[in-house]
């Protein structure tokens, strides 16, 4: 019995332990997010599914929040009763969710909305744009895609996740001190050379010089 109890109170310790340790660092980020939404973001859709081969809705465009075991086909939803799914779309072959759906098990404000059928839609990752388009005011903060609404600060749920991990503001902000670092160095160097006494341009003077005398008309000698 001791060594049941002992047991016992390494088991309620142990996820104590890991909260303090991970403390700042990615555990505590994957600890913030729900355990499903990596798995969700890397998975690929609209295969068709192995354990329903022969049937015509073997499409597998749904995912079990609870068991994240993979995409699923609609006839793979009588194994998941009771569980939390969610229906993936496609919208110009890029993954997309309803928004009243995935609202409901996670916070999606500041993603840009599209709406697809007379529904409200979000892109689950982002999509590559060669360059944004013209008189484009605000971009994606993750992959600068073009948004439509100024409110809006990412273009994707999978830029949310990444633009709002500690890893990646800790980089802009580094990069945002080498840029004033650099900035100010070249206006030191600018202001060095303000208080340098100006020579006067020796070479250009002569070059103008040669420069006029190609403009004036050509002297001939006297026909004798």
């Amino acid at each position: 019995m001791a060594i049941e109890d002992q047991d016992n109170t390494i088991r309620e310790i142990k996820p104590k332990n890991r909260r303090i340790m991970g403390a700042g660092g990615p555990e505590e980020e994957d600890n913030r997010q729900p355990p499903w939404l990596k798995p969700l973001l890397q998975e690929k859709f609209f295969g068709h599914c192995k354990f329903h081969v022969d049937s015509h809705k073997s499409e597998c465009n749904m995912y079990c929040l609870d068991c994240t075991n993979g995409p699923l086909c609609p006839l793979c939803l009588a194994h998941h009763k009771d569980h939390h799914t969610i229906q993936i779309r496609r919208s110009s072959y890029h993954d997309v969710i309803r928004v009243n759906e995935i609202q409901k098990h996670i916070e999606i404000i500041g993603i840009q909305t599209y709406v697809i059928n007379s529904a409200k839609v979000i892109f689950l990752n982002e999509r590559p744009q060669p360059r944004p388009g013209k008189g484009v005011t605000n971009t994606c903060k993750v992959c600068y895609r073009s948004l439509v609404d100024d409110s809006f600060r990412f273009c994707s749920l999978g830029c949310k996740i990444a633009g709002s991990s500690r890893g990646f503001e800790k980089g802009r902000k580094n990069l945002v001190v080498e840029s004033d670092d650099s900035s100010s160095s070249i206006g030191i160097g600018k202001n060095i050379h303000s208080f340098s006494p100006s020579t006067p341009p020796l070479a250009a003077s002569s070059h103008c010089r040669i420069a006029k005398r190609r403009k004036g008309i050509p002297h001939r000698s006297p026909m004798g």
